[in-house]
């Protein structure tokens, strides 16, 4: 009763501001540009620097030490809420798309693969350019992108987000992490027919609202709940992880499973390479080689805007770091993507035993959702890894529990998925067996990037 109050409550204030969250919109911008933008124009900080005495140290942590690492947590809590209330991408491509042609939006934009491409060719350029390092590779990765969500924004759709629901490579990952969190948006008067996609209504995302049974799409703007009618949607509460749970019932997704597969396993290389000295050994290897056979062109630095050419802070990449680190991260996205792959067709053989009823296929995909816990703290013990600095000595335990949390909670996912599909429990053990190992090979392939060689 408690509860249902509660969301109430929030429900009555947002439709009461609905009309002052532009200010919200205008505040990440202003902070966007703070991050992203400014620190280009300032000197390089000194050795001794500290997110406390200099601002491009500070931005640095504020990006890759608060942001990211507490937008993928807060998925958890409150689902998309980052790309409705505050992203300045998203709200700059809906401001653009006033004033566009209103294109009708292409099939190959609509493709269920084009944020996995996006956000595959944005990860690795974020590696060759030394997103994490320089702020003139920051200005060209999330400024790009920024761009690219205007354009986009200002060509197709009629009042709508193509760019959010189509493209935006961390709108896909927030998208199938949603999954997980404890809140949803869903019909007062639920309509059959299953998931749909739609240009009418006023989701910005398209979603079909009387027919919405998933949480990847929904951005939470908020646009849907109006308390005095009975046709709109409201927001509710559910335990964590219910959604994946019950995913035969949420829509599910081969590309988002797929995607899992192959976003960590391209976000795992562009951590073993820096870390790992077969790597270097290999680089080594392929220099001789080239040098030998009077390639001299690989040892050339390329131009700044595809690999990181800052002699001013003794890092310049040549043809060769660039060829290898791509190649090297696609080698392990490959990897990843087939243990996984494999490993999920086992289970859902398995299930098949028991479970005859339900193809092959649509057991393989339910299953898949299995490992988004623990991809999930991967991302954010590894890429957010400044989150855990100021923890000291404590931060290695802070990110081992976080880690055991995730793998404890895939293992969870992967038991109630099989129980869903109508397991026995000696079935499932059985059928849990692949998912286990598939687990842990995620977690152990994470841990020299995250905890060292």
């Amino acid at each position: 009763m408690i509860v249902n109050r509660a969301t109430r409550v929030i429900e009555a204030f947002a439709f009461r501001h609905r009309d002052r969250l532009v200010w919200l919109h205008a505040a990440t911008a202003v902070a966007f540009i703070a991050v992203i933008v400014v620190p280009v124009f300032l000197p390089d900080p000194p050795g001794n620097a500290t997110p406390l005495n200099h601002w491009v140290t500070s931005a640095n942590y504020a990006l890759w030490g608060l942001w990211f690492p507490l937008v993928f947590l807060s998925v958890i809590v409150t689902g998309r809420s980052w790309c409705g209330l505050l992203c300045p991408m998203g709200a700059a491509a809906e401001w653009a798309n006033k004033y566009g042609p209103k294109r009708a939006v292409p099939g190959w934009l609509k493709w269920e693969g084009t944020p996995v491409v996006s956000f595959l060719i944005i990860t690795i350029l974020g590696q060759t350019v030394g997103v994490r390092d320089h702020p003139e590779a920051a200005l060209e990765v999330f400024g790009g992108t920024m761009l690219a969500a205007v354009l986009l924004g200002w060509l197709y759709g009629r009042r709508k987000r193509a760019w959010c629901r189509h493209v935006c490579p961390i709108g896909l990952l927030l998208g199938v992490f949603s999954r997980i969190g404890a809140v949803q948006f869903a019909p007062k008067v639920k309509r059959d027919g299953g998931d749909a996609w739609t240009e009418k209504g006023v989701c910005p995302t398209m979603i079909d609202l009387p027919r919405k049974e998933e949480s990847r799409h929904c951005i939470q703007c908020f646009r849907c709940v109006n308390p005095q009618t009975k046709g709109s949607l409201e927001l509710r509460l559910r335990t964590p992880g219910a959604e994946i749970e019950r995913i035969r019932h949420h829509n599910p997704n081969a590309a988002e499973v797929w995607f899992l597969f192959l976003g960590t396993g391209i976000a795992l290389g562009g951590f073993l390479w820096l870390v790992l000295p077969e790597y270097q050994q290999l680089r080594q290897a392929i220099g001789i080689w080239a040098v030998e056979r009077e390639m001299f062109w690989i040892s050339k630095p390329g131009p700044w805007w595809l690999m990181s050419v800052h002699p001013e802070r003794r890092e310049v990449f040549v043809w060769l770091d660039f060829f290898l680190i791509v190649g090297f991260m696609l080698l392990v996205m490959t990897a990843m993507a087939v243990a996984l792959g494999a490993l999920t067709a086992m289970a859902a053989w398995l299930g098949g035993l028991s479970d005859p009823l339900a193809s092959f296929r649509k057991r393989f995909v339910e299953l898949g959702y299995q490992y988004a816990p623990v991809a999930m703290v991967s991302l954010v013990v590894g890429l957010g890894g400044a989150l855990f600095e100021p923890l000291g000595d404590l931060a290695g335990a802070a990110k081992g529990v976080l880690f055991a949390g995730g793998i404890l909670w895939s293992l969870w996912l992967g038991w109630m998925i099989l129980a869903f599909q109508g397991l026995g429990r000696g079935a499932r053990l059985l059928a849990l067996v692949p998912g286990l190992i598939g687990t842990f090979a995620v977690a152990l392939s994470w841990w020299p990037a995250i905890f060292g060689p």
